[in-house]
């Protein structure tokens, strides 16, 4: 071997004054040479690197040559040119890289798959640049043979000496014998890394696959797929883009370095038409990037990445049920980065990542909807959903009449009806009738009343939260707006809703689109929306008690419900009606309703108008024994007194009523902004005074 005779060329050189062409070679030397044939396999696939093949074989192969200098000149099928290692001694030995394939005599033995022979370099008037750098090297003769196996061709190996003449046939017999055997050895390298490499890519997919099986959270999900392709595609930088539900915009859901960050600090949304990823989204290819390419287009994103060194970005579409989802962007600082294999690999895994995308929504949508149906189920449980007539609503008089003529005309159509009257004259009954007669009556009416809840609390039942958007918020919830998605939201006693939030209000109803408490992301709505109230809203747009924009966007189509009083000649069929309701639900037989008693309910003002009727006469029927309605007309016949006794009691019954009337609008809350003490311009001391005085119980008020 070459321990056994280091200079045996030499000696061969020292024999003789012939020419190159005429050296002989001794026994020995084919000796080592067929020894060396058989090691070379070995060396090339255990070898981790062609420099250390290079460094192991070089030695051995010039060994038994009479040569100077060795090349491996291998095709590089990414860059598309032929890298060059030589090699003349322990000391002098290197690399060139990107010779042209046209350009050298490597590149050109590759392409013919022949031989090539030069006696004399200092007269070689081919490939300039290659002939160079053999002179530089001293090289004065240079042979080379092709690199190649029946199924792959790989490059060249040469050998060169500092003296003109062309090698004897035993020498360019071995060149050709050991570019053989290198050849298969390479071939068998090159597919027990392949082998090496498909495994490891197998794993993680198999990796990558168990994390979407297990986690249905997109942000979590998306920082452990960039994660996991760490370890299986080398690259410096990467980012998950998934498309918005309007289609309009990208939001990124995880990014693993600062290139991609910079980018992002102004927001986690970018348009699509702005996005580098439209072309993969449209084409629904993956779409490779040079750092000349993202300087001809001159983005923020492409210019933010090529001062942080990129070269090489690849956007890959992430495709499932025919349909775009988002990108899977990586990049990297080496140029040519990504090869076709390793492309068509992270096609795969974006397949994957869309395919797990695609169940993720499906399960946030599933999770929406039942959270929809059980509030549904809450709000409209014991009504009957869909068709609801005219002929539900009891009375006929002119004044009714004429509110629900108007109210027919608006049902066909999704503008805002704000509908207004005193407490208890069946706002929301007229609410759920404009509801059922609209296009909408197949989707949900929701329900809220906005004086029943705490304006801290308001704002999350209205819009939703996100996790974690203030303490106590463990679990994302779906606001009233868009669980009404589609459909129609009542807002009761919309005259309530804070300062604050009347703004957010606005905002919905000019533009339909609104943002979670502590979210970020932009929901749209198709919701329309009916509001009622019992206060004078442009009284209190007039004391800045509510904002006059979102007074004009509520008074599209203004309802004003008349009182009771107003409509007296409806009385008898209500009391008709709620007889019979109260005494199905009683489990009573009632048949008759005294003159006497529909008289004395005739002559009542009912402050409280249908509601206080409906209790009073739930009253009568649990009093009445037989089939025969007993009221309480007692009651009723001492306010009548009151109220005829002249012009002081008079004023001091007017006070009183509207006393109660304010109590009934604030819930009987006394004390605070919002309670009735504010409201009357009173101390709450005073107005426990005169709760005192004008005898008025907290049954007068609270129903």
């Amino acid at each position: 071997m070459a321990e056994n005779s280091p200079r045996t060329g030499e000696d061969a050189r020292r024999q003789t004054d012939l020419p190159y062409v005429q050296r002989p070679a001794s026994e020995q030397i084919v000796v080592n040479r067929d020894q060396l044939l058989v090691e070379a396999t070995e060396l090339v696939v255990r070898a981790p690197s062609l420099p250390d093949i290079l460094k192991e074989l070089a030695p051995r192969i010039l060994s038994v040559t009479a040569c100077d200098y060795l090349k491996f000149a291998l095709y590089d099928p990414i860059q598309n040119c032929m890298i060059t290692h030589y090699w003349k001694g322990p000391e002098d030995h290197g690399q060139f890289d990107g010779f042209a394939v046209e350009d050298c005599f490597g590149g050109w033995i590759w392409t013919h798959q022949q031989a090539v022979t030069i006696a004399d370099v200092e007269s070689e008037k081919r490939f300039p640049l290659c002939t160079e750098e053999l002179r530089q090297q001293g090289v004065r003769s240079y042979s080379a043979e092709p690199l190649t196996t029946p199924g792959n061709r790989f490059g060249a190996l040469g050998i060169g000496t500092t003296r003109p003449g062309v090698p004897d046939a035993a020498d360019l017999e071995f060149l050709r014998r050991i570019a053989y055997v290198l050849a298969f050895a390479l071939e068998n390298r090159e597919a027990y890394h392949a082998t090496e490499i498909q495994l490891e890519r197998l794993q993680g997919l198999v990796t990558i696959g168990r994390d979407l099986g297990t986690n249905l959270d997109l942000e979590d999900l998306s920082a452990n797929i960039l994660a996991d392709l760490h370890g299986i595609i080398r690259h410096d930088f990467s980012a998950l883009t998934l498309l918005e539900e309007d289609g309009t915009s990208l939001r990124r859901y995880a990014a693993d370095t600062h290139p991609w960050d910079a980018y992002h600090a102004q927001g986690d949304h970018v348009p699509v038409k702005q996005a580098l990823s439209r072309r993969a989204l449209e084409t629904r290819k993956a779409v490779v990037w040079t750092a000349e390419d993202l300087a001809r287009l001159d983005t923020p994103l492409g210019n933010t990445l090529r001062t942080t060194g990129v070269q090489s970005l690849v956007n890959v579409p992430l495709i499932a049920a025919d349909r775009p989802w988002g990108t899977l962007n990586l990049g990297s600082t080496e140029k040519n980065a990504f090869s076709p294999a390793n492309i068509e690999y992270l096609q795969q895994v974006a397949n994957l990542i869309a395919s797990a995308i695609r169940n993720a929504s499906a399960h946030r949508e599933i999770a929406q909807l039942k959270h929809r149906l059980a509030s549904d189920k809450r709000q409209l449980e014991g009504e009957i959903r869909g068709e609801m007539r005219w002929n539900e609503i009891v009375g006929r008089s002119p004044a009714l009449k004429s509110v629900l003529d108007y109210a027919s005309i608006v049902a066909a159509t999704d503008s805002t009806v704000l509908i207004t009257g005193e407490t208890g004259t069946g706002k929301e009954r007229i609410a759920r009738s404009i509801h059922s007669m609209s296009r909408r009556k197949e989707r949900s009416l929701i329900k809220l009343n906005c004086a029943a809840i705490p304006t801290g609390l308001l704002e999350s039942e209205l819009f939703g939260h996100e996790k974690g958007a203030f303490t106590g918020a463990v679990s994302q919830k779906i606001g009233r707006l868009e669980l009404a998605d589609k459909g129609t939201l009542f807002l009761d006693e919309i005259g309530e809703i804070a300062l604050e939030l009347q703004p957010k209000l606005l905002r919905v109803l000019q533009d339909q689109e609104f943002e979670r408490l502590g979210g970020t992301r932009t929901i749209r709505v198709d919701t329309r929306l009916i509001a009622a109230t019992n206060r004078d809203l442009s009284l209190a747009v007039e004391q800045k008690q509510f904002r006059s924009d979102l007074f004009y966007r509520l008074h599209v189509f203004p309802l004003h419900l008349p009182a009771l009083r107003e409509r007296r000649e409806d009385i008898p069929a209500l009391v008709r009606h709620f007889v019979e309701k109260s005494s199905a639900r009683l489990g009573r037989h009632i048949e008759t309703v005294p003159q006497e008693a529909l008289d004395a309910m005739m002559q009542w003002n009912w402050p409280g108008n249908i509601r206080e009727l409906e209790n009073f006469i739930e009253r009568s029927v649990i009093l009445s024994e037989g089939s025969v309605l007993r009221a309480p007309l007692t009651e009723l016949r001492q306010e009548i007194a009151r109220r005829q006794n002249g012009s002081e009691g008079t004023l001091r019954d007017r006070e009183r009523d509207h006393i109660i009337d304010i109590l009934r609008q604030t819930r009987g809350v006394l004390s605070g902004p919002r309670g009735a003490s504010a409201r009357l311009g009173l101390k709450r001391t005073t107005l426990q005074y005169k709760l005192q005085k004008l005898g008025i119980s907290r049954t007068e008020y609270l129903d």
